[in-house]
């Protein structure tokens, strides 16, 4: 009888120290709900996507973002008081639902200011004696303060869009003439020298180009070369920094140009290759290191899959700069870029906009993009805009996308797709994380499958069923598997319960 009770004891043991998982699912129709727990089994489900051994070094995980719009202001004051806050709770809080404690800001306007504005208006001021952030104070350092109200500890990176207009050879905001700006049609040859179509609306059809993405690269600088502009235009970058200190919010690290590569009606500047590289190494990072040897030098943000254009500059700059920024066809080249420059940090510096749907496709696509650039290697995520009215159509015509979306009618705002996305995420990778397995949807017959282990060990396994059926999806760790059931179109993580 003793040993029965023995035997019994025993298995009892076994069984309350099994490695079992929390499941957490989403769908289109019920968000975020907690199943059964999962239990290793010593039997496979299906065919392995990943094989965990323990023993890999992956890479580590730094921080989840967003970036501050004027945009995303006007659509969160269009909430009360208390759903101010519980937006602003549920993005920033260490205890919420993203937890986010990075930001991304822009110097001057950007395609999601109400309009253009810069920080120097005046011609010629090279000294910056009329360089100021009046305008963002009463904007985007409006938002700030509402999100540093639940993460006092937030960081920033920033980067322009656009230099002032008067450092600019057309001497205005946009590179291509369009019915939303003021450009006259006939500067548009400065692109390309005068030489072939240019169509308005190519920056819109990003991420989905079949080819080399742009289709042609600009012949010049929009940037004026003139050491006195380059110079001023460096000390900008400093004063920006040191003026946004004094309000209590710092910025660590900049990159030099949103987007060289979409030239676009809405706040834009081409750069080319030599012209990047000269502008940095010659006069931004020295600048830096001798009026801000704080802050870092990354590369970016580059929305080419050009890639051997993006060697070029990387190359030139590989020992000036820490790391390099990606978005929309920038994605292409991430494990060659890796693989080229082991050293390097790579993050991915803007989610993809969308079409302004806000619905579950938008939600799936961002989805996808999680699990290709942290699988792939990039070690920080940026959303681009948090909260958007409506369609979120912006003053250059382009409706985008938002983790948010807020009825400009009712007042009313709800939680899309996309935000359910992230927080699969973002809820449970905290910052020290180590990426150690990925299997892109494309390699795994529509289920992305990434795991991570954390710094409290847990381990957690991530995967994205794309496709109309009911998977199940198996990931191998150790000598036993983890069997995850995922619905059609779902998304799923699965963190250790220890």
């Amino acid at each position: 009888m003793r040993k029965l009770l023995t035997i019994i004891a025993i298995a009892a043991c076994t069984a309350a120290s099994a490695q079992k998982f929390n499941h957490f699912s989403t769908t289109e129709k019920a968000v975020w709900q907690q199943g059964k727990n999962l239990s290793m089994s010593k039997k496979a489900g299906a065919q392995p996507a990943l094989d965990v051994k323990g023993n890999e070094q992956g890479h580590t995980f730094k921080a989840w973002g967003t970036c501050f719009n004027e945009l995303d202001l006007d659509a969160i004051s269009l909430l009360g008081e208390k759903e101010q806050q519980e937006v602003m709770r549920r993005l920033f809080a260490p205890d919420g639902d993203l937890r986010f404690t990075r930001g991304r800001l822009t110097m001057n306007a950007n395609d999601y200011s109400r309009a253009w504005y810069s920080c120097d208006t005046v011609a010629g001021d090279f000294q910056l004696r009329y360089f100021n952030i009046e305008h963002d104070k009463q904007n985007v350092i409006r938002l700030i303060r509402m999100a540093q109200r639940y993460q006092p500890n937030l960081t920033f990176w920033m980067s322009p869009w656009c230099p002032p207009a008067w450092m600019k050879i057309n001497n205005d905001y946009p590179v291509v003439s369009s019915q939303f700006n003021k450009q006259p049609k006939e500067k548009d040859y400065l692109l390309f020298d005068g030489i072939g179509e240019i169509n308005e609306d190519e920056v819109k059809m990003a991420g989905q180009q079949k080819g080399k993405f742009p289709y042609r690269l600009a012949v010049q600088n929009y940037m004026i070369q003139d050491p006195r502009y380059l110079q001023a235009y460096a000390d900008m970058f400093c004063k920006f920094i040191e003026l946004y200190a004094k309000e209590n919010i710092p910025i660590d690290m900049v990159m030099y140009q949103n987007e060289a590569y979409s030239y676009t009606p809405y706040p834009g500047c081409a750069w080319t290759a030599d012209g990047t590289i000269t502008f940095n190494r010659d006069y931004l990072i020295p600048t830096l290191r001798k009026k801000m040897p704080n802050v870092k030098a990354y590369i970016g943000t580059f929305n080419t899959n050009r890639k051997e254009y993006v060697e070029k500059i990387i190359d030139g700059l590989k020992n000036d700069v820490q790391g390099v920024g990606l978005q929309w066809e920038g994605r292409d080249n991430i494990k060659a870029l890796r693989q080229r420059y082991p050293d390097m940090h790579f993050i991915s510096s803007e989610s993809e906009c969308g079409n302004g749907s806000m619905d579950w496709r938008a939600g799936e696509h961002t989805f996808h993009l999680l699990c290709d650039y942290i699988g792939n290697g990039c070690d920080e995520y940026y959303i681009w805009n948090f909260i958007l009215c409506d369609n979120g159509r912006s003053p250059w015509g382009w409706s985008q996308d938002a983790l948010i979306q807020v009825d400009s009618k009712t007042k009313k705002h709800r939680y899309t797709a996309e935000f359910y996305a992230v927080k699969h995420f973002a809820n449970l990778i905290p910052a020290g994380s180590k990426v150690i397995a990925y299997k892109s949807r494309e390699e795994n017959n529509g289920v992305a499958v990434i795991a991570f282990v954390r710094p409290d060990k847990k381990r957690v396994v991530i995967a994205g069923n794309f496709t109309d059926k009911s998977r199940m999806t198996t990931a191998k760790i150790g000598n036993k598997y983890l069997n995850i059931p995922t619905q059609p179109h779902s998304f799923n993580t699965c963190v250790e319960a220890k």
